[in-house]
C-alpha cells in the first residue's frame, strides 16, 4: 500500500511537471514565437488580427444614390462590397449597413484610401473573352461561382450560368474547343482556362494548379460581378491607432493588477486550491488566445472587455466549487470525498449561469454587427473555455496535488478549531473538547 502511494505521488508529480513545461512552452510560443527549419511559429501579436480601433485603418461610408432601394438590394450590395474588399487580403473586413441607403466599410491596417474607394465604386465589369478579344459573356450571365476541393484535394471553381448565360456559354465553348477563354474583371485577367468540350447544361468547372485560397479569391471576384446600384462616397476617414495605443496598454496593465489581486484573495480565502485556480486561469488565457488566433477572429476593444468578463466568470465558477468543498469539510467528510461532492454540487450552478450567458451571446452574435459581434464572439469563446477551465483543468490540478500529498484540511482553507469554536464547542490547550 505504501509503495502504491509513493508510486501515485511520483506519477502525479511527473504529470504536473509535464503540464507545467507544456504551459511554459505555449506561453513562450504565444508571446515570443520561434522558428524551426524555416517554419515560423507566430506569436499572438502577429497571428491575432486587430480591429480598426486597435491598429488603425480606413473607414469609408458609401451611399446608394438610386431611388426605391429595397432591403434585399441593400443586403446584396453589402455582400458584394464585402467580397470586393477581400481583394485587399482581409479575412474579416467590417461592412455594415447604416440607415436605409448607406454602407460603411471599416478596413483595419495600412491601405491606400484612394485605391479602396476606386475599387468599391467601380462598376466591376466581368467579361469572358475569346483569344481574339471578343466578349462572349459578362458578369450578368453568371448565376453563381464557388471554390471547392475535390476528393483528391484539388481546388476547382464551379460556375453556374443564368438561362441566357447557359445559351451563350454553350455557343462560346462550342466555338472555342482546345482554345482559351479569358475571364477578367476590369481588364485584369483572373484566369484563362482551356475549353476541352462544349458545355450545354449551364454548369462548368475551372481547374488547374491553384491553391484553394487562389480559387476562392477568383470565385469571389466572379461572384461579386457588377454592382446592382450606383454608389457615391460620402466620407473617407483614416483612423489612427491612437485609441488602441492608449487603451490597450492600460487594459493589459489593469488586467495584470486584477490578476494579482485575484491571486492574493484566492490564496487568503482558499489557500492552495486558490493558487491552483489562478494557474488554471492562466492556462485558460493561453488557450483562449490560441483559439482566437486559430479561428482568425478580429480583436477589438469591446472584444477585450468580453475576455475580461469571462475571466471574472471563470473565477466565479472556482469560488462556487471551493465553497461547496468547504461545506463538505465542515460536515466532517474527508478531503477526497469533499472534493468529489464539491465539484458535483457546483456543476449545476455553473452550467445554469453559463448557459443563460451563452444564449445571450448567441443572440448578440446573430443579430449584432461590428463591435457588438466582436464582443459576442469573445464572450462565447470565453464562456466555453472558462467552463472547461473550472470544471476540467481546476479539478485535474486539485486531484493531482491531492495525490501528491495535499490532504490536510487546512490546505483547503478550512480551520477545524475555528469551526468548532464558531459552533460553540470549547477547545482546551490540548485541542480536546471541554
Amino acid at each position: 500500500m505504501k509503495k502504491d502511494k509513493l508510486t501515485s505521488k511520483g506519477s502525479s508529480l511527473f504529470i504536473f511537471i509535464l503540464v507545467l513545461l507544456l504551459f511554459l512552452f505555449c506561453t513562450f510560443w504565444g508571446f515570443k514565437g520561434f522558428e524551426i527549419s524555416g517554419y515560423k511559429f507566430k506569436n499572438f501579436n502577429d497571428s491575432i488580427q486587430k480591429g480598426l480601433d486597435l491598429q488603425g485603418g480606413v473607414s469609408v461610408l458609401q451611399e446608394i444614390v438610386d431611388e426605391n432601394i429595397t432591403k434585399e438590394t441593400l443586403q446584396n450590395t453589402r455582400e458584394l462590397l464585402s467580397l470586393r474588399v477581400n481583394k485587399f487580403g482581409l479575412s474579416e473586413p467590417v461592412v455594415t449597413i447604416e440607415g436605409s441607403n448607406r454602407i460603411r466599410i471599416d478596413l483595419a491596417g495600412e491601405f491606400d484610401s484612394n485605391d479602396i474607394v476606386k475599387t468599391l465604386t467601380s462598376t466591376g465589369q466581368l467579361n469572358f473573352k475569346n483569344e481574339e478579344g471578343n466578349v462572349l459573356l459578362t458578369g450578368n450571365d453568371v448565376k453563381n461561382a464557388t471554390a471547392v476541393l475535390t476528393q483528391d484535394g484539388k481546388a476547382i471553381i464551379q460556375l453556374k450560368f443564368t438561362d441566357e448565360g447557359t445559351k451563350k456559354f454553350a455557343e462560346a465553348t462550342g466555338n472555342n474547343i482546345n482554345k482559351t477563354i479569358e475571364i477578367s474583371m476590369d481588364d485584369q485577367v483572373l484566369t484563362k482556362p482551356v475549353v476541352n468540350t462544349q458545355i450545354t447544361d449551364g454548369e462548368a468547372i475551372i481547374e488547374g494548379s491553384m491553391s484553394f485560397e487562389e480559387a476562392n479569391k477568383i470565385a469571389s471576384i466572379i461572384q461579386s460581378g457588377a454592382l446592382p446600384v450606383t454608389l457615391k462616397t460620402i466620407s473617407v476617414n483614416k483612423v489612427g491607432p491612437t485609441l488602441g495605443a492608449e487603451s490597450l496598454p492600460n487594459t493589459i496593465k489593469s488586467g495584470l493588477i486584477g490578476f494579482i489581486f485575484i491571486l492574493i484573495i484566492m490564496f487568503i480565502r482558499y489557500r492552495f486550491p486558490g493558487i491552483l485556480s489562478v494557474f488554471s486561469l492562466a492556462i485558460y488565457m493561453i488557450l483562449f488566445l490560441f483559439v482566437f488566433a486559430l479561428i482568425g477572429a478580429v480583436l477589438t476593444l469591446p472584444g477585450i472587455a468580453g475576455i475580461l468578463l469571462t475571466l471574472g466568470m471563470a473565477i466565479d465558477s472556482n469560488i462556487l466549487i471551493f465553497e461547496r468543498i468547504r461545506e463538505e469539510l465542515k460536515k466532517g467528510k474527508s478531503v477526497k470525498i469533499s472534493i468529489k461532492i464539491g465539484f458535483d454540487k457546483a456543476m449545476n450552478s455553473i452550467l445554469d449561469s453559463n448557459i443563460t450567458t451563452i444564449i445571450a451571446g448567441l443572440v448578440l452574435y446573430f443579430i449584432g454587427t461590428g463591435s457588438v459581434k466582436g464582443f459576442a464572439t469573445t464572450l462565447l469563446i470565453g464562456i466555453v473555455l472558462s467552463m472547461f477551465s473550472s470544471i476540467v483543468i481546476t479539478r485535474f490540478l486539485i486531484e493531482l496535488f491531492y495525490n501528491m500529498g495535499l490532504r490536510s484540511k487546512r490546505s483547503y482553507g478550512f480551520n477545524e478549531n475555528e469551526h468548532k469554536k464558531s459552533e460553540g464547542v470549547i477547545i482546551d490547550e490540548h485541542n480536546e473538547k471541554v
